[in-house]
């Protein structure tokens, strides 16, 4: 019986400890940027899921897609029903791990510069991402930042030749997190 108890007692701490791991956030901040002659177009997104394992370095994030702002209404409604078609493909979702996880020490202060793989779905295509990034623990805080470029084609996103010369065939992504460590 009492040993019951202690193995039952040592998975509930080894349970607590492995969530005790995990960090979330739901008001992660995701933008885009996309840069011509023509014009420059902004959006965004401060209503992204997100969820990094320490212990793993699994990352995910979940982005609804018609809870990025534009600057103009037009904008926003031709994102939502031409481009992205956001009631046919309601999210955006990327799973991947920190590469050099190693490098990381969540417990000291610092900044620590990672580089992230794996796969980025977008309007109905997953396809594979690398990018670099920094995280920031701040008196036992973490945050993550991340800036990177994607094709609109390579997601099969087309651009209408009537506007081809106001939107850029590469938009800039920045990724901004926050943690909250998850009970």
């Amino acid at each position: 019986m009492k040993k019951n108890i202690l193995i039952v007692s040592a998975l509930m701490l080894g349970s607590f400890s492995l969530q005790a791991q995990k960090y979330f956030t739901k008001n992660g901040h995701i933008s885009f940027f996309s840069k011509t002659s023509m014009e420059n177009i902004k959006a965004v997104n401060d209503q992204v899921m997100n969820v990094l394992n320490v212990q793993t370095g699994e990352l995910q994030f979940s982005v609804l897609i018609k809870s990025f702002h534009f600057e103009k209404a037009l904008m926003e409604e031709h994102f939502n029903e031409n481009y992205l078609e956001s009631e046919k493909f309601p999210k955006s979702i990327f799973k991947g791990n920190i590469s050099n996880l190693s490098e990381v020490n969540f417990t000291k202060d610092g900044q620590y510069p990672v580089s992230v793989t794996g796969s980025l779905t977008l309007h109905g295509v997953t396809k594979p991402v690398t990018s670099t990034g920094k995280i920031v623990v701040t008196a036992g805080k973490i945050s993550a930042s991340s800036l990177f470029n994607i094709r609109l084609a390579d997601y099969n996103i087309s651009i209408p030749k009537l506007v081809k010369d106001n939107i850029a065939e590469s938009v800039e992504i920045t990724v901004l997190s926050d943690y909250d460590q998850k009970m």
